[in-house]
């Protein structure tokens, strides 16, 4: 048993206005209904820019129920609590706001539910029906939606995580820290959601609130930090104790049938069976095995991107990742597949997201880079030899491939343009020693989780930025790139032949690599799954247009030549999905076990337990959640 029986800290960052105040109000309070000496209250400076520090420390010299705990640096809230709640004394531990939003004649209710009442935790409430909360409309509006993901994703059933007024058995809420991850704003949901899930007593009770300060929707903190904070810990408690073999062959399974029912979907299974009826098989045969050619040198490709970003890895387990994150993009909209491959990269072999991604974006410019540029070179090369390319504005097959082949073909379009733009900003960015992307950032947020994002957003921009600043690593991508998207019209090519189109060596090689090309760039907006229908209009309308191709066998070779391409990937999918199967379960395990330390968990040194009146030094990180 300790000293003192509550400590109830006050997070502190910049409140040289209100710290004196709030400091005798919490006393007075506390002394109306705890027995003197029972009770201190704790000033958790954190890194403060004004005046704070030198009142704390005033306040803790002239009385001996007041502590100061100081840090040179931003902790950020969740960090000075944690830090300071392991400093105090009490076997209850509270907090509150300093800015006292929270009408203090709640205060004895907030400390007797832990301290008489029975409860590990205890926490105010602004939402719940009873209480009685001031707030604007807008912020009021992104309580509610944030509050509302936590209920629906951490199945929490609390009304109000995040109100700055909580109270804590000192065991349980010890027995919780060592697993809470987040030092900023999220630490109170966190604890809250954890506490629920490891069986403590929680209670919730409405509170009468006035907010003081900032209550301002925050892009960075309100958008990107809710939004990532709530995945991580639902992936964390909901999904990742789920994950066993048995529901990765499942998972896996799924995503391959769903793959081949949307393309039963967009594409008739007879009348792309009556289109290879019609075609000679043998060389739609050859066709399909042209194009498995083109996979490992996708491995080969990723290979040589993440080793530019400093990781090294197995070429045959790199070609499963691209094959499974490409059976994924036949079912989820806007390419969201790739989060499988940076998904499996992470888990298997410990790539960081943001590089994981980072090497897919990567590899997504280079792929939009080469196609834009086989395009654009075919068109010029069709216009110097006299070929009527205006005719594509006019061309019109008496079928609905005629409009969805000029969407295609604007969307390409668009998408080249794009394209060339975005590769035109990475390369100066790269070539350049500014730090572009902590000033845009900062210009969306003035909240100290800036610095979480921004450093995130810093690692993801600079392995973008390697290969680009590297002749070498740009020379040998863009290669293996332009080599890719000469095999897959190589396939096309092949197809065209096996329907015994009369047009020269030359022509179809040319019209083969214009179409391919602006078909697979009509294939990057999620306009459709897989960009089956875009890829065949787009196909049809450059055939029909530059050539004398009729438009049943142009639409006919799209099909067979789209088909083809998602079979292989599908069929790939599978055969990667089973043979990672193993490998990937086990590595999921290990990481649950042997999870990095996260940068959050920070705790006081070895004799940082300072006496009244005393400051104590601590060492910090610079960054910091909203009060």
């Amino acid at each position: 048993m300790t000293d003192r029986e509550v400590s109830v800290v006050l997070p502190a960052y910049n409140e040289a206005g209100t710290l004196e105040r709030t400091v005798e109000v919490t006393l007075e309070t506390l002394a109306s209904f705890l027995p003197p000496g029972s009770f201190e209250v704790i000033v958790a400076e954190d890194g403060c820019e004004d005046r704070t520090p030198e009142i704390a420390a005033r306040l803790a010299a002239a009385d001996e129920r007041v502590r100061h705990v100081h840090s040179d640096e931003r902790l950020g809230r969740g960090g000075a609590l944690e830090r300071t709640f392991r400093a105090a004394d009490g076997d209850v531990l509270v907090y509150l706001d300093t800015d006292l939003a929270t009408d203090m004649d709640h205060l004895e209710a907030l400390v007797e539910g832990v301290r008489t009442g029975g409860y590990d935790v205890v926490t105010g409430s602004r939402r719940m029906p009873g209480d009685r909360q001031r707030r604007g409309a807008t912020r009021g509006a992104a309580s509610t939606g944030y509050n509302a993901l936590v209920r629906l994703f951490l199945r929490s059933p609390l009304y109000d995580h995040q109100c700055g007024f909580k109270a804590f058995d000192r065991a349980a809420l010890f027995a919780l820290l060592d697993d809470v991850q987040d030092d900023h704003w999220f630490w109170d949901t966190e604890v809250l959601v954890r506490a629920q899930r490891a069986g403590y007593a929680v209670r919730e009770f409405p509170v009468d609130w006035e907010p003081r300060g900032d209550t301002s929707v925050d892009l960075v903190r309100d958008v990107l930090g809710m939004g990532s904070q709530i995945v991580r810990l639902w992936w964390q408690l909901g999904v990742r104790p789920r994950i066993d073999r048995r529901v990765t062959v499942a998972a896996g399974t799924l995503l391959v049938v769903v793959a081949v029912a949307l393309m039963t979907i967009y594409l008739d299974p007879t009348e792309v069976l009556a289109a290879i009826r019609e075609a000679d098989v043998r060389l739609v045969a050859v066709a399909t095995a042209v194009y498995l050619l083109s996979w490992p040198l996708r491995g080969l490709r990723y290979r040589d991107i993440l080793g530019e970003l400093g990781y090294r890895e197995r070429v045959g387990f790199l070609t499963g990742a691209v094959f499974i994150s490409q059976t994924a993009n036949l079912v989820f909209p806007a390419r969201a597949g790739d989060a499988v491959r940076a998904y499996i990269v992470k888990t298997r072999r410990a790539i960081p997201y943001p590089s994981g991604f980072a090497s897919l974006a990567i590899e997504r410019v280079f792929d939009l880079l080469t196609i834009t540029a086989l395009a654009g070179a075919t068109l010029v090369v069709l216009a110097a030899t006299g070929v009527d390319v205006t005719a594509l504005r006019h061309a019109d097959p008496a079928n609905d491939v005629g409009q969805s082949g000029r969407t295609a073909v604007f969307a390409a379009a668009s998408v080249g343009a794009a394209a060339l733009a975005a590769v035109a900003v990475i390369v100066a960015t790269a070539r350049s020693d500014r730090n572009f992307v902590r000033p845009v950032v900062a210009r969306l947020s003035s909240d100290s989780y800036v610095d979480y994002v921004a450093g995130v957003l810093e690692q993801f921009a600079a392995d973008v930025q390697t290969i680009a600043r590297d002749r070498r690593a740009f020379a040998v991508v863009g290669a293996s790139s332009v080599l890719i998207w000469s095999i897959d019209v190589l396939t096309a090519v092949l197809v065209f032949a096996a329907f015994g189109v009369d047009l020269s060596p030359w022509a179809l090689v040319a019209v083969g690599f214009f179409a391919v090309s602006v078909g697979n760039l009509a294939k990057v907006l999620p306009l459709s799954p897989g960009g089956i229908g875009l890829y065949e209009g787009a196909f049809t309308l450059i055939v029909v247009a530059l050539t004398p191709v009729v438009w049943p066998v142009a639409l006919a070779a799209a099909i067979v030549d789209h088909a083809i391409k998602n079979v292989v990937t599908v069929a790939g999918g599978i055969g990667s999905t089973l043979l990672l199967n193993v490998s990937l379960t086990e590595t999921i395990e290990r990481s649950a076990e042997a999870e990095e330390v996260p940068e959050g968990d920070v705790g006081p040194p070895d004799g940082d337990v300072e006496t009244p009146g005393r400051d104590v030094e601590a060492p910090g990180r610079d960054v910091e959640a909203p009060e």
